[in-house]
């Protein structure tokens, strides 16, 4: 918008963007400076403070101990808007299409191993409710964030998240027609809700799905949940996946990785983000120190349950810790 002073002489693209003296980028141009509802953090949404609505919004948003001066300056590290997006994971999704029809024609499933399926229906097809789960904390994310850049790579999250849950939901049925007896989609609730191996990650889930305070459920989703449960389901499933001959959900959880470290890395520039500002430091120790034994639990639990795989669990708390490592937090 031009200055109200001077129309005489109105600006080439948004008030905002001017400052910067050259071409702004499509993703300044789509992605900044796009929420209005922290214009004043008394009256979110412009309605009256004792609105429940407001409340909740001034509460576990606005008075977060997590601070910013700035949260708009904010910029995710790759840039992504909604159009390149859609380009990138729609190459995403004709790879997997590929893989799916490539086995498929080879009846890759028939020739799955009795005791391989066990597994699969114990520890791979009730995989649709943790991801869902992480696909809601992510839109709790997108909700209450300070800033339309942080909103965007929340949104961006939840919709890999809801991907890979349609794909879990497709590959469930294919199994179950070539093993009917097997229980897939029929069996997964009661695994989620009283298997052993699921109770570490329910339990951590559901807990930061009540993490309501923004920057705490940032913490606990991003730095501590999605990461234990990627280890543990995506990499050490698919690990014991390829040494029993289920090439197909090795290299699916090969291609779901690549969205779990595009949600690191713009996790990684948020914390960057964030510590330079004095106290946030301390309060994001804090949080990771409070969560992290959940996901450990979590792992272990799981990961024990999975066949031949003595050093799973090791191996994905050491990689969750070294993720945390890697941010300047406390492990």
């Amino acid at each position: 918008m031009a200055d109200i002073d001077d129309l005489s002489k109105p600006l080439k693209t948004f008030s905002h963007l001017a400052k910067l003296k050259r071409r702004p980028s499509e993703y300044e141009i789509v992605s900044t400076n796009l929420i209005w509802s922290t214009e004043d953090p008394k009256r979110p949404w412009a309605m009256s403070p004792t609105v429940p609505l407001s409340k909740w919004y001034i509460q576990y948003r606005n008075e977060s101990p997590l601070k910013h001066p700035d949260w708009n300056a904010f910029r995710d590290p790759e840039q992504i808007v909604y159009r390149t997006y859609n380009m990138m994971q729609d190459g995403q999704e004709a790879y997997v299409d590929g893989l799916l029809n490539d086995h498929n024609r080879t009846e890759h499933d028939k020739g799955l191993s009795a005791s391989w399926l066990k597994t699969l229906v114990r520890l791979y097809t009730p995989g649709r409710y943790p991801i869902h789960a992480l696909q809601m904390g992510s839109a709790y994310l997108v909700q209450l964030a300070h800033a339309s850049t942080v909103e965007n790579c929340a949104m961006f999250q939840a919709a890999d998240q809801l991907r890979w849950l349609q794909r879990l939901a497709y590959r469930t049925k294919e199994l179950s027609k070539f093993h009917p007896n097997a229980g897939f989609g029929t069996t997964e609730r009661k695994a989620w809700e009283d298997d052993p191996a699921w109770q570490g990650f329910r339990e951590l889930i559901e807990k930061t799905l009540i993490a309501y305070d923004w920057g705490e459920h940032f913490v606990a989703l991003n730095l501590i949940t999605k990461p234990a449960f990627d280890e543990a389901f995506l990499r050490q499933l698919g690990a014991a996946a390829r040494n029993h001959g289920d090439t197909l959900f090795g290299l699916l959880s090969d291609a779901q990785l690549i969205d779990s470290e595009r949600s690191r890395r713009w996790s990684k520039a948020l914390i960057d983000f964030l510590v330079k500002v004095p106290g946030n430091q301390a309060v994001l120790d804090g949080w990771v120190k409070k969560w992290a034994p959940l996901a450990d639990k979590a792992i272990e639990a799981y990961c024990s349950a999975l066949p031949d795989s003595p050093d799973a669990a090791s191996s994905a708390k050491a990689a969750a810790r070294d993720w945390r490592k890697s941010l300047g937090l406390a492990a």
